[in-house]
């Protein structure tokens, strides 16, 4: 399932804020009810509530209502998808550091050649 740029934008703009990446951190061992989500962090219900907005609006998360409970769990699509883009950030990088090091071990050797 290919994930568009818009897509990816918003994920990364989720995780940008440390609170939302404890919450995909916290996720990752299972679903978990808004206020067990909420009570590690000193803010308001609302407020915490708006991240919980985020995360399901980039698709990172989904909610589910039991009777008066909301359980959110991770949807792992979003955060491969970022994963696959940074490995491909990565590789590309790798390969012009790579090239960049030839050049320069190339320029070594013909300054040292008499």
């Amino acid at each position: 399932m290919a994930i568009q740029f818009a897509d990816l934008d918003g994920v990364f703009q989720a995780l940008a804020h440390p609170a939302r990446r404890d919450v995909v951190r916290r996720l990752t061992a299972g679903p978990a009810a808004v206020s067990e989500l909420a009570e590690p962090f000193d803010m308001a219900l609302p407020s915490f509530l708006q991240h919980l907005h985020v995360l399901e609006g980039c698709g990172l998360v989904v909610s589910e209502k039991v009777g008066r409970v909301r359980t959110y769990r991770l949807t792992p699509t979003p955060l491969r998808a970022a994963e696959s883009w940074i490995e491909e950030q990565r590789t590309s990088w790798e390969q012009r550091l790579d090239q960049l090091e030839a050049y320069l071990l190339h320029l070594k050797d013909q300054d040292q050649d008499p």
